[in-house]
């Protein structure tokens, strides 16, 4: 036998496994794959995501459209045909778009109808890189390529030879305007269109230029054909410009900007990309995106499982968006959504609190402080223009989903020690919104009355999810007391939030140990089915929602009947079916299914409520079953391919969860200084600080097999907590992990292992 035939025996013979990186990775936006999570529909989420070419945290996104104009589902990776590149804003696909229009450049007819226009394409001929687009399209016989900046673009097209070499521009419907300037080679406009809340003044101007002649020029104006006229406004226009013969191989070169602010402005903006040509423009934000995805440094992963962190990672720094821009002078301004008005200051939008503060914004404040005080600072531009926090921001206030957590988001900041914003404003801010209905129910507390008088939202009096609301309400009073008291604030002021962070108690039920709808009258929820989905809670069920008391575990333990109840019930989880009860919802909603389908019983990590869960053990002296799930979910739940997420990613917060847990921490109770442990994917990792320090993470032993932590040291000493503090992260910190294929039963089995709970740090 060959050697050759002999080296396939043994690899067929042992299987082939993807190969261990074990130096650094010196470029790790090689590893990143925009499509995960592209598979999508309605119907199923594998991530909800589009490939974003970007810069992190850009106010502006780029993507190929493949869906028609308005559908949430602007890219899928199943579809055949692209219709254009969009200029993109949207968070998710539920939340839709605001100020987009798009691009497409053609050879031969240039058909205005959006169902006539589009041109086959192959993922063969695609490339996908956060700071590189390109793609073929088959119809045209021409490649588009797209490099980004912050605010601005540049677009190459490379034609065949042609005599009807043209680029269509689509500013959408809902009113928008287009004026050509052929002396210039130049289009300049706006869109109005946007999906969410109601926005006063609100246009996106943009500006493109190009680097040839007009040989021809026209506008056009819903299905009516394309009229040789520079100028026109009306509910949906575009334009058509055409360049002299083309010759096979000929480049146009196009550079776009926009401003939510004038005209003027996107003239500014055009300056990110004004001197540069596309290769410089692609180098450099190549170089932002390594530098901002290298804060973090592993070795020793396998090449999926490097694709797949790093994947997380982009999709953690994407959102929200920077909504504010630089004048001329360099004066920072923003136009506001919440009152229509150019405003001085910082602002950023497109995220959803109920997703995100759970891990999103734990790991800006670990690993990104400064974007976070920005974002910080743009929440105090929010509340100053609209009067309350946003929960969620498209750009403005969006009535969806449930909870007050801007309070978690603005108080985890203070606590974990960012500075350098009036934290005095915000303090009142969230005292406001704790207190206050808002202008919809989104806003605010809904239910606010009754809550603070009896220490709940019932479910008897018109609002929906009400057992959600209570315990996310009662979660963002202790975030509230601990911002107090790290502000120093006295105890009168502090003591209704201290008293409220307790309110979840008033909704346990112990004949069941699960978390219960309860009327005002004291009374539980008639016919409780636990399996039910929404009623009194949002996405979920009661196993699902039960053990969202985040700043109390130890507490919800002892009424659960103390540590062996409490692992029973945690253990439950993954035993049961993936039954689900759907009399609220009326349909299967795709959450549900996603559930189903990954054979882990009730245990839904599609969706948000639930993620923290596996880390509970900790909480109850069996940390090794914390070990074994998360990595169970790491291994079974992700990947970097169009299917690689189990439910939506949700604006980083699912992907932020793979980031904590492949370093082998998460930040159960955002709201404090505590990193609860799991189990490290990785033989090694570096966190390079903001402040200069290192955190260095080792577990030389680590493998498929060896995912249980037999010993833990921290800066050499022997350390059995079941924690992490975030400030002796800051300081610099050597972890090190001797890993076993075996549990250790013996380690951080101590009550003084336990992590943080509020019942046994505030007396």
């Amino acid at each position: 036998m060959s050697k050759i035939k002999l080296l396939l025996v043994l690899l067929v013979g042992t299987g082939i496994k993807s190969q261990e990186l074990n130096n650094w990775i010196s470029n790790p936006v090689d590893y990143v794959n925009p499509m995960m999570g592209t598979q999508s529909s309605y119907e199923l989420s594998n991530g909800n995501t589009y490939p974003i070419t970007g810069l992190p945290w850009g106010m502006n996104y780029w993507t190929p459209q493949t869906g028609k104009n308005g559908n949430g589902w602007q890219y899928t990776y199943d579809a055949k045909k692209i219709q254009g590149f969009k200029q993109t804003h949207q968070p998710s696909p539920w939340m839709n778009d605001y100020g987009q229009f798009s691009i497409l450049p053609v050879s031969g007819d240039a058909q205005t109808d959006q169902d006539k226009r589009g041109s086959w394409f192959s993922h063969k001929t695609e490339i996908s890189t956060p700071y590189y687009y390109k793609v073929y399209l088959a119809d045209y016989d021409l490649w588009t390529e797209i490099a980004p900046t912050e605010r601005a673009a540049v677009m190459r097209f490379t034609f065949p030879e042609t005599r009807q070499g043209q680029v269509l521009l689509d500013a959408f419907d809902r009113g928008s305007y287009v004026k050509i300037i052929p002396s210039e080679r130049k289009i300049i406009g706006y869109s109005t269109r946007y999906a969410r809340g109601k926005m006063q003044n609100f246009k996106n101007y943009f500006v493109i230029t190009f680097d040839r002649d007009f040989a021809d020029q026209k506008t056009w104006s819903g299905n009516e054909m394309p009229k040789p006229e520079l100028e026109i406004k009306a509910d949906h226009v575009g334009s058509i410009v055409q360049f002299a013969p083309l010759k096979k191989g000929d480049v146009v070169t196009m550079k776009v900007a926009s401003s939510f602010i004038s005209p003027e402005q996107a003239e500014v903006n055009l300056q990110e990309v004004q001197n540069k040509t596309f290769d410089q423009v692609k180098a450099e934000a190549k170089d932002i995106w390594n530098k901002t995805l290298g804060k973090i440094e592993i070795k020793g992963a396998t090449t999926e499982q490097a694709k797949t962190f790093y994947s997380c990672l982009y999709r953690s720094v994407l959102f929200p968006q920077r909504l504010y821009e630089k004048d001329k002078n360099g004066k920072i301004l923003h136009y506001s959504p919440y009152n229509g008005k150019i405003l001085p200051g910082y602002l950023y939008g497109g995220t959803g609190f109920w997703d995100t503060f759970r891990a999103l914004y734990p790991l800006l404040n670990l690993v990104y402080p400064s974007i976070n005080t920005e974002m910080q600072k743009g929440l105090i531009s929010a509340y100053q223009a609209g009067g309350f926090l946003p929960e969620w921001s498209s750009p403005g206030y969006a009535d969806i989903m449930v909870g007050n957590n801007s309070a978690s988001v603005v108080s985890e900041a203070y606590i974990k020690g960012l500075r350098g914003y009036d934290a005095e404003i915000l303090w009142q801010a969230v005292k406001h919104g704790a207190n206050n209905e808002g202008p919809i129910s989104a806003v605010g507390r809904k239910g606010v009355a009754d809550y603070n008088a009896i220490g709940y939202v019932p479910t008897d009096t018109g609002i929906d999810e009400s057992a959600a609301r209570t315990l996310e309400y009662a979660y963002d009073d202790y975030a509230i007391y601990q911002m107090g008291k790290s502000l120093g604030k006295p105890e009168d002021e502090l003591q209704p939030y201290r008293e409220r962070a307790m309110n979840y108690k008033k909704l346990f039920d112990p004949k069941y140990n699960l978390m219960r709808g309860k009327k005002k009258n004291g009374d539980f929820q008639e016919n409780f089915d636990p399996f039910e989905w929404g009623n009194a809670f949002t996405e979920g069920n009661s196993w699902h929602y039960t053990w969202s008391v985040f700043q109390d575990i130890h507490g919800l333990r002892e009424m659960m009947g103390g540590k062996n109840n409490f692992v029973k019930m945690l253990d439950s989880v993954f035993v049961m079916p993936p039954t689900f009860n759907i009399n609220y919802y009326k349909e299967v909603i795709h959450e549900m299914r996603e559930m189903q389908i990954v054979g882990m019983g009730q245990y839904a990590h599609g969706n948000q409520p639930i993620q923290h869960m596996l880390y509970l053990y900790n909480y109850a002296g069996q940390p090794w079953k914390t070990q074994y799930w998360v990595r169970q979910v790491m291994d079974r739940l992700y990947k970097a391919a169009p299917d690689g997420y189990c439910g939506d990613e949700d604006n980083g917060q699912t992907s932020a969860w793979y980031v904590f847990s492949a370093l082998g921490f998460y930040p159960v109770t955002p709201a404090s200084t505590q990193y609860v442990l799991g189990s490290p994917l990785f033989k090694a990792a570096k966190i390079n600080l903001e402040n200069g320090k290192t955190i260095e993470l080792t577990a030389p032993e680590n493998s498929e097999q060896n995912i249980y932590i037999n010993q833990l040291k921290l800066d050499g000493k022997n350390y059995t907590k079941n924690w992490l503090d975030h400030f002796d992260l800051l300081k610099g910190a050597k972890i090190k992990y001797k890993m076993s294929a075996e549990p250790n039963r013996q380690r951080g089995i101590e009550d003084k292992d336990e992590p943080f709970s509020m019942s046994q740090s505030v007396k």
